[in-house]
């Protein structure tokens, strides 16, 4: 099978989490073929170039969502400006009024005739840019900024838009110009996605276009999968150069809008927790179609830790990165209280600095507070006084790798006021280790009853509970046993790999008519999936003889032809029962 793996500001350029996981399924998958299409998000990417691939996976095709696009020479003319005027007023309009609260509403089926508008407005332009037309020249013109000032300044716009300057319809003509560049570009014949059995986007944001075209243009199968939901990111996130309100709200728009396109047209949406769940479920995504599959951790380095520590030890072990949702300074007075009932209670913090800006000084603040609640203890008056709190880094002499902080603790402690998927404790899971955590993110999607959670920031209930667990080994040694149990049977890489292997196999099996491996048949009419070799449609790759690289939208007798046929009627209007 050959899967289009799509995606947006990672694999196989940027490291992180997302990059490692896209790296585990290309080579835990040796037995497909990955076409990698990677959207670059800043120029560093490029520079530092991709990573060496596995046998299985090339680089296909790459494009940039920074920087200017070259212009053409070629103005476009007036029935294409014309054309790009009507669908990118239908996309924007449609956000404009979820700006205004419509969607929340769904009074009269307000949220469907918006999606429909926003996905007519989305596939009209890629049709455009099909035809030649240069979409991000378009985007990007007088004629663009006309449409949103009419759009913003209109009857039954919102207060927010109605207050948009030149400046912010600029801005806004700018972002999305960016966002939809994927809609132009060369990836769309039968060397590209075409070629693909499936479509895997790491994202329901920009890496998705490409999957709703493919699925549009050659009813090839759309696979979704989101760690860290995009649109949540793009609400979070803090832009190096402040937005104006009516920016972020139609940008906002914008973003909720394509996810819940992407969401309506995936055949399979694979969050990878309960709170990813969450927010596609609000976006307008099918339950049916939603499929948990955790992202994985790598249990072989924690293999040779002991069950539990020794009965007698009172050791509390925090690891992760540094940072002020860390909420550090909770876990100190937490254990100032504990020593008061466990005076022989330690506690390790081994970790780096993290990505906020303000992680430097917040972990002088930690030192600090630490020295002042637990001033250095002397045995006595000739011996050095020892503090029962240590800041630790990885590689260090007394904590070189995870496997050995774990091996030290007694319980593993996790204080955070905001998490995601907390690695950390199904690393201590995995070593067979009691948890006390606070109920944020996923802790207790992941630790389900295998460890003890308590409300963040409140120190008293966190002192509590790792009192509890200190004086009592043998609850210590059932938590961990069954924390261990649970790590091995959910959040291996195994099960991973494992996961996607089946997921893949399933929906090749419901949709092998409209695969593009499904181009050949026996003479009866009835298609042989993967009857055509994947390597017949790589650049250079071995072709039948006589066979011709038409590209596939534009014969008429191939699925690019049967999905504009059922979608629209004979006058170009949309077929009955179905959506633009």
């Amino acid at each position: 099978m050959r899967i289009g793996l799509l995606t947006e500001g990672g694999y196989p350029y940027a490291s992180g989490e997302a990059h490692g996981w896209c790296e585990r399924l290309v080579r835990g998958l040796a037995g497909h073929d990955f076409a990698l299409y990677a959207l670059t998000t800043h120029p560093r990417q490029e520079a530092q170039g991709p990573v060496e691939l596995p046998a299985n996976a090339r680089l296909t095709g790459q494009a940039p969502l920074w920087g200017d696009v070259p212009a053409r020479r070629r103005t476009a003319g007036r029935r294409a400006r014309r054309r790009f005027a009507e669908h990118f007023g239908d996309l924007v309009a449609a956000c404009a009024v979820l700006t205004a609260g419509e969607r929340a509403t769904g009074a009269d089926g307000a949220a469907d005739r918006q999606a429909d508008r926003f996905a007519s407005g989305l596939y009209g332009l890629a049709d455009l840019a099909r035809a030649g037309a240069a979409l991000p020249a378009l985007l990007r013109s007088e004629g663009a900024v006309r449409v949103l000032e009419a759009i913003c300044h209109g009857p039954g716009a919102s207060p927010v838009l109605q207050s948009a300057q030149v400046t912010d319809l600029l801005a806004v003509a700018a972002e999305l110009e960016s966002a939809l560049r994927p809609l132009a570009l060369d990836w769309y014949g039968d060397a590209g996605l075409a070629g693909v059995d499936l479509c895997h986007a790491t994202s329901a944001g920009a890496a998705a276009l490409p999957g709703l075209l493919a699925k549009r243009f050659f009813e090839t199968p759309l696979l979704v999968t989101e760690h860290g939901v995009r649109l949540r990111e793009h609400y979070l996130a803090h832009p190096a150069a402040p937005r104006t309100a009516p920016v972020r709200a139609l940008l906002a728009a914008f973003r909720r809008a394509l996810a819940t396109e992407t969401y309506a047209q995936a055949a399979l949406i694979t969050p990878g927790g309960t709170r990813a769940r969450r927010w596609q479920e609000r976006c307008g995504a099918d339950p049916a179609r939603l499929r948990t599959v955790y992202p994985g951790r790598d249990a072989g380095p924690f293999a040779a830790v002991p069950d539990a520590a020794a009965d007698d030890s009172a050791t509390l072990v925090w690891t992760g990165a540094i940072a002020p949702d860390k909420d550090l300074i909770g876990l100190l007075h937490a254990f100032a209280e504990l020593r008061k009932a466990v005076p022989a209670a330690t506690l390790r913090i081994i970790g780096g600095l993290g990505a906020d800006p303000e992680a430097a000084g917040y972990r002088a603040q930690c030192r600090a507070l630490a020295a002042q609640l637990f001033p250095d203890e002397a045995a006595d008056a000739r011996s050095a006084g020892e503090n029962p709190v240590s800041f630790e880094e990885f590689g260090g002499p007394t904590a070189p790798t995870p496997a050995d902080a774990y091996a030290s603790a007694t319980v593993v402690v996790l204080s955070s006021a905001v998490e995601g998927f907390p690695r950390s404790l199904v690393e201590a899971m995995f070593c067979g280790r009691a948890t006390v955590s606070t109920d944020t993110g996923a802790v207790c999607e992941v630790i389900g009853g295998t460890g003890l959670v308590v409300p963040p920031r409140n120190p008293r209930a966190l002192a509590d509970a790792c009192r509890a667990l200190l004086v009592d080994p043998e609850r210590r040694a059932r938590l961990g046993a069954a924390a261990r149990a649970r790590a091995l049977e959910l959040f291996t890489f195994e099960q991973n790999i494992a996961a996607f292997r089946g997921i893949y196999l399933e929906l090749i099996a419901h949709a092998p008519g409209g695969s593009a491996g499904c181009d050949t048949t026996a003479g009866d009419g009835v298609p042989r999936p993967f009857a055509r070799p994947a390597e017949s449609r790589v650049p250079g790759g071995s072709l039948p003889t006589g066979a011709a690289r038409t590209p596939t939208w534009a014969r008429a007798d191939r699925a690019g032809g049967r999905a504009r046929r059922t979608r629209y009627g004979a006058a170009g209007e949309p077929a009955a029962g179905q959506r633009w």
